[in-house]
Parts: C-alpha cells; structure tokens; sequence
C-alpha cells in the first residue's frame, strides 16, 4: 500500500485558554487567549509547519469546541478527515496561567472527552499503513477505549514498517495511580522505535514506588519524578527501542542510541538561550523539529539540533499550536544562533 503521509499522529486535541495576564496569579485571571492543543495535536502543525504531509487521528465532540479544533486544523493543512465526532462526548479543554519563568498552572478537563473514546475502527479507517512515522502519546494509554485504540495503531504501524515513536506526555492527573502510567507505557516499548521525553517522563516510565513522585500544583497536572534517569534510559534501550530522545531545557536534548545503532550512544545537542514566557508546547515544537529532521534522514544531531530550535523559539510565544514556527522562521533564527 503507497505510503500517503510523512507522518500520522494520534491522541488528544483541545481548546487552550491561556492568560492574557502574564505574572498575575491564577485568581486574579481577567481574561484568556483561545488556542489549540494536545500533544499529538501541536506536533502535527508543527511538523505540518516544516514542511512534512501531516495527518492527525483524534476525536472531538459534536460541540462549537470540536468545531473551533477542526477550522484551525483545516486552515493549517493537517489532514482532518480521519477525526470522527464522538456523540454524547465532549471535546477536551485546557485552561493555563502563565506566571513566568517556573510556574505555569494547568487544568485539564477531560471527563468524558472525546479523544479518549478513539476505537479500534477508528484506528482501521486512519492511514497508519500508509504513514512513514507513527506517533503515539502516553496520554493516548490512559483509559478505554483509546488505550487499545493506540496499543493497536503501534501494532499495526509495527507490521506496516512505519516508525513508531512515543512521546511519553506524562500527565499524573489522568491516571487513577501515578504507577500504573509505568506499568501500561512499558507494556508496549517492544513495538516502539523512538521515545522522547523530559527527566521526570523518564522516570515515571520506570516508576514502581509513589514516593518517588512529587506532585506539583494544587490540581496535579504535573510532578517531579525522582529517579536515576541514566539507568531509567538504559532500561528503556534494553526494552526494544532504539532511541531514547532526552529533553533537557535549556540544556539542549541528549539522544541515547542503543548498541544496534552502531553509532555513538550519547549524542549532545546543546540548546539554544532565550528568555522564557510560556514553557508549554515547547516540547511538542521539540519533538515536531525532530522529527522533521528523521523524515529528511539527517543524523541525529542536526535533527536534535532543530528541535531544540523550535522548542526555544515556542517558549517565548504565548500559546501551542497556533506559535509553531516554519521551516524559514527556524532556518532564519537558527542562522542568528550559529545555526545547526
């Protein structure tokens, strides 16, 4: 079957309302900024921004949200037409404060969302035979029906010769238990190629013990896993993929190789400076960057490289989706960088 797109990816999509009133504390908000989002979601513009042919698999309600998603996807050239309407479900919202540089408190409301209720036969009716890469979300695992949805788009893109790679997108507040987020995502490392995470996501993948997490904000949309990442890493390698792409921040990314890559197992890849405004969605332009650069077949340092450039460049914008940049805005600010 003819490969039809650069890459499908496949979870959860939002409506984004982000302050307007940067630095003020949550309580004192008069106003939001409506974006789009999810992390499958702003890796498919931003891969879409760069250049590749991008579809998405999500699912929206029959509401005004749902609409709003998929006019913005449409004027953005993401393929749209693999995303069923869910009745009787709700399209995802997202409401963020932007207290820069450390705190950013987020609340998702995902009770009863759309994109969780993805099926088997949603899978069946997207091009994930047709599609050189294939990204899942570990959000995408966390509740029926969408966690077999996903397990079986990996297995499919697997049989099909698609790259399947996994953005561990560790959300705490999604899980009935921080450990079970472990116990699913290792589930499925042997049909993966390619994860990408933070520290913590890293470590949460090998979480067995609670006291290790530290959850953060008084909703706990996020937390500090503790943990020795470099052996976290190295169990993720032995499980089956073969690329541990690590985020790092301002730090840059190291991409850990396994030993059948026959190449270095730790590639650097130094950041690039620049002042912080908004954290979110900087890892999703990460990601959208690197993949740009495995679609072109660069090395991993130069595609690494490029993620880090979009990354910086969206945590100085306001919002997700709507701030990823082109393929000539990261080439021009690359360039002012000392380029890749």
């Amino acid at each position: 079957m003819q490969t039809v797109y650069d890459i499908l990816t496949i979870g959860r999509s939002s409506i984004d309302l982000y302050s307007n009133d940067v630095g003020a504390a949550f309580v004192d908000i008069q106003s939001f900024a409506a974006y789009v989002g999810g992390c499958p979601t702003n890796i498919s513009v931003g891969t879409r921004r760069l250049g590749l042919s991008t579809a998405l698999l999500t699912a929206v309600g029959n509401d005004p949200v749902g609409d709003f998603i998929l006019h913005f996807l449409q004027k953005e050239e993401v393929e749209t037409r693999y995303i069923p309407r869910k009745a009787g479900r709700r399209s995802s919202a997202v409401v963020l404060g932007i207290e820069p540089p450390e705190r950013f408190p987020l609340t998702y409301y995902r009770d009863n969302c759309a994109d969780a209720a993805l099926t088997i036969d949603d899978v069946l009716n997207a091009p994930v035979e047709r599609s050189r890469v294939v990204l899942i979300t570990g959000t995408g695992l966390a509740q029926e029906p969408g966690r077999s949805a996903t397990l079986f788009a990996a297995e499919l893109a697997r049989r099909a010769g698609a790259t399947v790679v996994i953005d561990l997108d560790f959300r705490p507040d999604q899980w009935f238990d921080p450990r079970a987020y472990g116990v699913v995502l290792r589930s499925i490392l042997h049909m993966v190629d390619i994860v990408i995470g933070t520290d913590d996501e890293i470590n949460a993948l090998m979480l067995t013990d609670t006291e290790q997490v530290q959850l953060t904000h008084s909703q706990v949309s996020d937390a500090r896993v503790s943990g020795d990442s470099a052996s976290a890493i190295q169990r993720v390698l032995q499980a089956g993929p073969r690329l541990v792409v690590q985020k790092r921040g301002a730090a840059g990314s190291t991409v850990h190789c396994a030993a059948s890559e026959g190449t270095s197992t730790r590639i650097e890849a130094p950041g690039f400076p620049v002042e912080v405004y908004n954290i979110l969605g900087a890892g999703d332009a990460f990601a959208a960057g690197f993949l740009y650069g495995l679609a072109q077949q660069w090395d991993w340092y130069k595609a690494a490289r490029l993620g880090n450039a979009c990354g910086a460049i969206v945590v100085t914008r306001h919002g997700c989706a709507n701030f990823m940049p082109t393929y000539d805005e990261v080439m021009q600010f690359v360039a002012q960088h000392g380029g890749l």
